[in-house]
Formats: C-alpha cells, sequence, structure tokens
C-alpha cells in the first residue's frame, strides 16, 4: 500500500505544473555538509554548516539584542525610513550598483523547484537537490490546512495588511513592454510570458544577482519565463541593462510589492514559484502580512513560495549599535535600509495565514570565520517553502485515478 501512495504522489499534476511535496523535516544535508567536530580545526574554513548554539551562546545573544534595542528610533524618524524607503534602496543601487552582493549560485542547490520538470531539466534538478527523492504522501495529504503554532519566542507581530534561446513564451510577446503594468491587463488579453508553461517571480530582485543565474539555467527550458520586480527603479535599470537580460524570457519592472492596489504586468493564479530572498525582512513588520497574503493570490494551484531571510540573533542583528532599533527585532542600517530577524515561528505563523501549506521551515545556523584576525560569527537564516494548495475535488479525483492506475 506504501508503494501505491508513493507511485500516486509522482503522477500529480495540475495541467503542467509539476508538485515537488517536500518533507517539513530537514534533511540530512540541506545547507552544506562541512561539519565541526573538533573544536581545534575552526579556523581551518571560512565557514561551517549546522551549528548548535551552547545555552551560553544563546543567552548572550539575547542580552546583546536587549542591549541594542533598549534605544528607539524616534517616531518621527520612523515615518521617514518608511515613507522614503524606495529613496534608500534607489541611493544604495546607485553608490554599489551591480558590486555590492554576489550571484546566488546556491539558489538551484537549495531551491530545486525553481526549475521547470521536463526532459530537459529534471536531470539537472535532481542533481542539484539535496532531496529531491525525500517525498512523503503524508505531507502532502494530511497537511490540508495548516495551523497556527505559537511563535518561539511569544513574539506577537501585527499584520495590515534578444539573443540566443528566444522561447516560445516570448516569441510573440516579448515586444511588450512590461512596464505598461498599470493599466492592469484582463486575463483575456496578452501579456509577457502569457504564452509560457512555467511562470517564476522574483520579489525584490536587486540588481539582478538571482536573475542570471536563473535565466542562465532557463535557457534549456525555452517554455519558462521569469519575471523580476524592485521598488527601487535603479535596481531595475541595472537588470534591464545587464548584457544577459533577455526580454523574450524575462520581465523586469518597478513595483511596490506593499501597494495592494498597485497592478502586476500579469493576472492572478498563473505563477509556479515565488522567489522571496531577503526582502521581506526589509519591509515593516505591521505590512508583512498583507505582502505575503497578496504574494499568495499570484499563486496557481500546487505552486510553491520560497522563502529564505535573516533569522534571529544573526550576527547582522548582534552588531548593530545602540539607537539604530525601530521596533522589537526591526532596525535601520546607517544608509537607511532596514532588517528585520524572524523565528521559525513567525515564518509558519505568516504564510500559513495567507493560505499556503508548509513544505519546510528550517534554521540555517552557520560559523562564520575571519581566519586572519581570529573572530568567530554566528549567521542565522530561515528557509521555508510554502505551496498553495490544490481544490479539494481535483486532489481527491487526482488521487483516485492514481490508485486506480497502479491497482
Amino acid at each position: 500500500m506504501n508503494g501505491i501512495w508513493r507511485n500516486s504522489i509522482s503522477c500529480l499534476r495540475i495541467g503542467k505544473v509539476p508538485q515537488r511535496c517536500q518533507s517539513s523535516d530537514p534533511p540530512v544535508a540541506p545547507l552544506g555538509s562541512r561539519i565541526l567536530t573538533d573544536p581545534a580545526k575552526v579556523f581551518e574554513h571560512n565557514m561551517w554548516d549546522h551549528m548548535q548554539w551552547s545555552k551560553e551562546e544563546e543567552a548572550a545573544a539575547r542580552k546583546k539584542v536587549e542591549e541594542n534595542s533598549a534605544v528607539r528610533v524616534l517616531l518621527e524618524e520612523q515615518v521617514k525610513y518608511e515613507s522614503e524607503a524606495s529613496k534608500y534602496w534607489d541611493t544604495f543601487y546607485k553608490i554599489h550598483k551591480n558590486k555590492f552582493f554576489k550571484d546566488r549560485k546556491w539558489l538551484l542547490r537549495e531551491f530545486p523547484e525553481i526549475l521547470p520538470v521536463d526532459q530537459k531539466t529534471e536531470k539537472k534538478a535532481k542533481e542539484l537537490s539535496w532531496d529531491h527523492i525525500k517525498t512523503n504522501a503524508a505531507n502532502c495529504f494530511s497537511r490540508m490546512h495548516c495551523p497556527t503554532i505559537p511563535d518561539e519566542e511569544n513574539h506577537d507581530k501585527k499584520s495590515s495588511g534578444s539573443s540566443d534561446g528566444q522561447s516560445k513564451a516570448g516569441s510573440n510577446f516579448s515586444t511588450l513592454d512590461c512596464t505598461e503594468h498599470r493599466k492592469g491587463p484582463l486575463k483575456t488579453e496578452p501579456f509577457p510570458g502569457s504564452n509560457a508553461t512555467f511562470r517564476i517571480l522574483e520579489v525584490g530582485c536587486g540588481a539582478g544577482n538571482s536573475v542570471f543565474p536563473i535565466l542562465e539555467t532557463l535557457q534549456n527550458a525555452p517554455e519558462s519565463f521569469l519575471y523580476c520586480c524592485d521598488f527601487s527603479s535603479g535596481a531595475v535599470e541595472l537588470v534591464k541593462s545587464h548584457p544577459a537580460y533577455r526580454a523574450a524570457q524575462c520581465c523586469a519592472f518597478v513595483h511596490d510589492v506593499c501597494d495592494d492596489g498597485f497592478p502586476y504586468p500579469f493576472p492572478d493564479g498563473i505563477l509556479d514559484v515565488i522567489l522571496l530572498v531577503f526582502v521581506l525582512s526589509s519591509i515593516h513588520p505591521d505590512r508583512m502580512q498583507g505582502v505575503v497574503n497578496r504574494l499568495s493570490k499570484l499563486l496557481k494551484p500546487g505552486g510553491m513560495l520560497l522563502f529564505r531571510d535573516y533569522g534571529r540573533y544573526d550576527k547582522t542583528q548582534l552588531r548593530f549599535k545602540m539607537g539604530h532599533c525601530l521596533s522589537e527585532n526591526f532596525y535601520v542600517r546607517g544608509d537607511g535600509t532596514r532588517a528585520y530577524f524572524f523565528t521559525k515561528g513567525e515564518v509558519h505563523n505568516m504564510f500559513c495565514k495567507a493560505g499556503l501549506d508548509e513544505k519546510q521551515n528550517l534554521v540555517d545556523r552557520r560559523l562564520q570565520v575571519n581566519r586572519k584576525k581570529q573572530v568567530k560569527m554566528h549567521r542565522v537564516w530561515v528557509q521555508g517553502k510554502f505551496q498553495k494548495p490544490l481544490h479539494l475535488t481535483q486532489k481527491s479525483s487526482e488521487l483516485m485515478f492514481s490508485l486506480l492506475s497502479h491497482s
């Protein structure tokens, strides 16, 4: 019977959307395999994976946060940082251009869902994935609803809301200007990527450090289309002026995800994947839930939202000086940009309240080492995968068909 269930899961499809149901338990080595077993060798490498904190280390981190958050930024200054957020990021990209962040070569290893599963890319996705075969039928069907769990720190957050490889997806509509989306295209009208069979959106694309590694891979999947947005017009211009940008397979546009009335250049319910990496932390905590709710509507049933961001007590949080704290676990940098530091429980609650099923939610703790200065720094990130549920009737009928086909 277990064999039938495993086979039934592999047969699930909605249209051409692949269903990648993954366990919420962390795989054996999901984020790296360099384990520190001998403390005397800590300075032999720059980074160690899967670090466990001692009670003393966690207490010291908590004390440091209590100290640097004792004095809050004045309310009028906080209002300025919120109302002029895009200005600060425009200044950031004007100064640093595309030289500040490194390309995220790790994306496809951690998030193989980015790739469409077809004859051309399935093999590569499996090679890059740490846990591609860890499919669990119980996780796919018993988690129809994702219950809210109490946060680890009882933190009660408020919420409010071209070139080669011209694709089939873009061949007919590559000349459409994706910046003209303020009109709000109707579902019956052509839009950038309207002929694609697999669509990805990266929110907060910055200078393209995720865009271009993804586009490089999608050359082998011409039926795919990548949307990317940022509310910094300077960042979007950096993406569109990059020599690897292909309008036939990519649409970069300026967008403020906090503005629920601001339309996207495509209709709701068509995305297979949304990438939300080190973006949500820059948004005011009161607005995060509204952002996640809106993004959830963009996914098609079975679509995945992939999340990675700063975790509580990351070294970045501990290094803030007194007077930079805006609110609990929310800080402003010297350049006016902001950062929030999440717990696993907060992430769970936020995405599940938006109607998504949790497929993965883990804390990635690493030890970063400066060998020259003999300094050790703890890095903490939260990574999650959340899926929009299939309709119950369709899920049931597909399961029944699969069971019958294997009987």
